[in-house]
């Protein structure tokens, strides 16, 4: 199952950008016997104008076909990472064949992409810079892969 990253701005080149890159490369080579990944990120613009309907409409035009569309909101579902790996292994396991991790702008999601969204999901009650959010998503995803492998990564 495919992941992709859809994220609004774009992510220039510091820490952040290191981190997410290590941790979709350790996401890939671990996922990849799992039937899990590749994993990659796409970016759609940010300042073109619109707002988050502006957004929310470069946003659809990135979305895998047929993915299921997880949207990061603060409103959303807070899971612990052993329930964040069930999910993505139940979503593989049902045959799904990609999963989209939307992530909006600073001023968040347009209602009707969030609504239109299989999943919401929440880091927690406390809001979450967007770029920093794809580091967070892409540490969970390894870890979410190390979860279903069995691997040691996971100490709870």
């Amino acid at each position: 199952m495919r992941v992709a990253i859809c994220a609004v701005g774009r992510l220039r080149a510091g820490p952040e950008r290191v981190l997410l890159d290590d941790y979709l490369k350790r996401f890939d080579r671990t996922g990849r016997g799992l039937g899990l990944g590749p994993a990659s990120v796409v970016e759609v613009e940010d300042r073109k104008g619109g707002g988050p309907s502006g957004e929310a409409q470069r946003l659809e035009k990135v979305l895998p076909e047929g993915a299921v569309i997880c949207v990061l909101d603060e409103r959303g579902a807070v899971l612990s990472s052993p329930d964040f790996a069930e999910r993505l292994g139940g979503w593989r396991d049902a045959g799904r064949s990609a999963v989209a991790f939307v992530i909006g702008g600073a001023d968040g999601l347009d209602a009707a992409l969030r609504d239109r969204a299989e999943m919401r999901l929440s880091f927690g009650k406390m809001v979450w810079p967007h770029m920093l959010a794809r580091v967070m998503l892409a540490e969970q995803l390894y870890r979410a892969a190390a979860i279903l492998a069995g691997t040691p990564y996971h100490r709870a």
